[in-house]
């Protein structure tokens, strides 16, 4: 996996959208909006998207692929990323309307190893809710 932030944020998208063994049009819709507008993408080339996201599709493919990946999510992030990594994660989930409950185990696993503390977590995830209600 590459160990850029910006690949790191990728990869988390792509795990939750990839948790349920569902990856939607909406989740993928949601992490390409998410790279073309947030500014923490500022500069990525987001013709690359595919391949980073393929790498963490490869990465889930041995045996401890998950570990594996989830590790290298924890090690690429500076602290001061962590709660925006919990956020892109939660928009993903969010993005189709109700988030199964692989994508609530893996933002639970996510939470834990990237080390977001229980009040912020439970702020950010309101706010995702907020951000895909519909009428």
């Amino acid at each position: 996996m590459s160990s850029t932030a910006q690949a790191a944020l990728i990869h988390t998208m792509v795990l939750v959208s990839a948790s349920d063994g569902n990856m939607t049009d909406s989740e993928l819709a949601t992490i390409g909006d998410i790279v073309r507008m947030l500014p923490v993408f500022s500069g990525f080339d987001d013709t690359q998207l595919s391949e980073v996201a393929s790498q963490c599709v490869a990465t889930l493919q041995n045996e401890d692929g998950l570990d594996l990946a989830l590790t290298a999510i924890r090690e690429a992030l500076p602290d001061y990323l962590r709660e925006t990594a919990y956020a892109v994660a939660c928009d993903v989930a969010a993005a189709d309307g109700e988030a199964s409950q692989e994508e609530l185990r893996l933002l639970e696993l996510l939470r834990h190893r990237i080390g977001v503390d229980r009040l912020a977590a439970a702020a950010i995830e309101r706010g995702a809710r907020a951000r895909h209600m519909t009428l």
